[in-house]
């Protein structure tokens, strides 16, 4: 693996630090002179990190002003969104586009797979509801993140459709924080658990618009969970 040059060591450090709180949206970060010290590095080299969080729209410049925080709907590198969404502080609205983003994308790829899935995919659908069921009896959320995420990815490549499978794949390590934050409370799981048995029932009488439906109702369900029973213990 490269080694990261001292412009990108900064750059991802600046990063960090406003992910974690430490500068909101709408914040004065530093100025050259403070960050060379820190990182014990040139002005020009704080420069052109800076330079590079401006050209993702991370931070904005005002002249005179100095440089500032933008929100994160602002920002257009996907790379910075998802670890904003993965390791950032006040993430509640990450969290919820995160499932609006998903509804898009899985309803969709739900309806394509019922004409498309094969017998071998159906039933590994009803073995991860299986799985999930177990895991719920003991408890067991890591299991049954597995099989949850495991049962997504099983209709996602179904689909027969590459870009949802490229799309998805950059989000994994994102769903898997958000699944095992989620699933740590007993009535989302029971609600998942259902819910996964009729898209799988949907699935396995392959017809689209059922296939659809059930899913829609899941990423509903799902939203719901998260805003009555996850966000407000936050």
């Amino acid at each position: 693996m490269a080694r990261k040059s001292l412009v990108g060591i900064v750059a991802d450090e600046l990063l960090d630090r406003i992910i974690e709180g430490e500068f909101p949206p709408g914040a004065t970060v530093p100025g050259e002179l403070e960050l060379s010290a820190r990182h014990e590095v040139s002005r020009m080299t704080v420069r052109e990190a800076m330079k590079t969080l401006q050209a993702q729209q991370i931070l904005s410049v005002e002249r005179g002003r100095g440089t500032f925080v933008n929100p994160l709907s602002r920002w257009t590198s996907l790379e910075a969104v998802l670890r904003a969404a993965s390791e950032g502080k006040n993430d509640a609205d990450a969290s919820i586009q995160l499932i609006e983003l998903r509804r898009m994308l899985e309803t969709g790829a739900c309806e394509l797979a019922a004409g498309r899935i094969s017998e071998e995919d159906i039933a590994s659908l009803f073995a991860y509801v299986s799985a999930m069921k177990a895991a719920n009896s003991i408890n067991d959320v890591a299991a049954f993140v597995e099989a949850d995420l495991g049962f997504h990815d099983v209709i996602l490549r179904a689909s027969g459709n590459v870009f949802v499978s490229v799309l998805f794949e950059p989000l994994h390590r994102v769903l898997e924080k958000r699944r095992a934050e989620t699933s740590a409370v007993p009535a989302i799981q029971e609600h998942a658990i259902g819910h996964h048995q009729n898209i799988a029932e949907a699935l396995e009488s392959r017809d689209p618009a059922r296939s659809r439906t059930a899913m829609d109702a899941h990423m509903q369900q799902t939203l719901d969970d998260l805003r009555n029973l996850v966000l407000p213990a936050k």
